[in-house]
């Protein structure tokens, strides 16, 4: 077997470099997605989706150092979760899911979910959705849905609608995960009523955050998004027994060609005061979210 690395660059990610330190074994990769031609995306979406399949993933694995991963089902799909149950079926026993079903699912329907390894409901309140408009009901509801499972419930949403929402997400019989840091502003960092509705909810003790798309709103941008350091350093002093990392590969947020995932890795590292903080968020948590068994 040949065991040279792959050096060749990986499609949608800038750059061949790997982290500067190397990520501890069966770190986890806890957003990304899968886009896969072979599957249509739903009529509802109107942009063209990236060539992003499970091959150039693992290339992506490979240069990272991480070996578990969680996909996403992106609302490219809508509620078709056919491209990420294949990516699950190819990554095998190191992958979990994230689906997107619609208020109205069938348990039956989740129980099929649940055998192929998916975990979790991810619930979108930021990009458009194949029902329409995304409300709180949707949101109660499916958590109510999932909770025989043991499921979480992931939540995409603006700092604005985190405030708004904050006590419906207090009140949600199920983990909570939010993604993308709540999408909170640098700007305004740790002083803004987003970072302290999300503390709160980190505080219950119900709640985990996503330490991922720290490019979507930072202004410093590559390779440190220095603007949110201060953020993103709160929130692992704050929580770091309730908080993954994720990539967000492809980038479809980002124009193309613009974020090398090895910086990502990187920014991670500088917002965690020891090595034992870092992996602690890239593999314990992740195994204890997603279920994950020693290998």
């Amino acid at each position: 077997m040949n065991n040279v690395p792959d050096s060749r660059p990986v499609p949608h990610s800038v750059g061949i470099d790997r982290p500067a330190h190397d990520l501890p074994p069966d770190a986890c990769d806890s957003h990304m997605h899968i886009f896969d031609p072979r599957f249509a995306p739903s009529p509802h979406w109107t942009r063209q989706p990236p060539h992003a399949d499970v091959a150039a993933y693992r290339r992506l694995q490979q240069r990272l150092g991480t070996s578990r991963t969680v996909v996403v089902n992106p609302s490219t799909y809508g509620t078709d979760n056919a491209c990420t149950l294949d990516a699950l079926a190819q990554l095998g026993e190191r992958a979990r899911g994230v689906a997107v079903v619609g208020h109205q699912v069938a348990d039956s329907e989740l129980d099929a979910l649940a055998a192929q390894r998916v975990c979790g409901l991810r619930v979108n309140f930021v990009t458009p959705q194949s029902w329409g408009t995304t409300t709180p009901e949707m949101l109660t509801t499916l958590a109510r849905k999932v909770a025989r499972l043991g499921w979480h419930v992931q939540v995409f949403v603006q700092p604005e609608q985190l405030v708004a929402l904050a006590p419906v997400l207090a009140a949600l019989p199920v983990p909570l995960v939010i993604d993308h840091m709540a999408r909170i502003d640098p700007a305004e960092g740790v002083k803004g009523e987003a970072y302290a509705v999300a503390r709160r909810l980190l505080d219950g003790g119900n709640t985990w955050m996503k330490l991922s798309g720290v490019y979507m709103r930072s202004r410093d941008g590559a390779p440190a998004y220095g603007d949110a350091f201060a953020l993103g350093r709160a929130l692992v002093t704050a929580a770091p027994e309730r908080l993954v990392w994720g990539s967000d590969w492809p980038h479809t947020t980002e124009a193309p060609d613009t974020v090398n995932d090895a910086d990502l890795a990187d920014v991670l590292a500088a917002w965690c005061d020891s090595t034992a903080v870092r992996d602690r968020i890239l593999v314990d948590n992740p195994a204890k979210l997603y279920g994950f068994t020693a290998a």
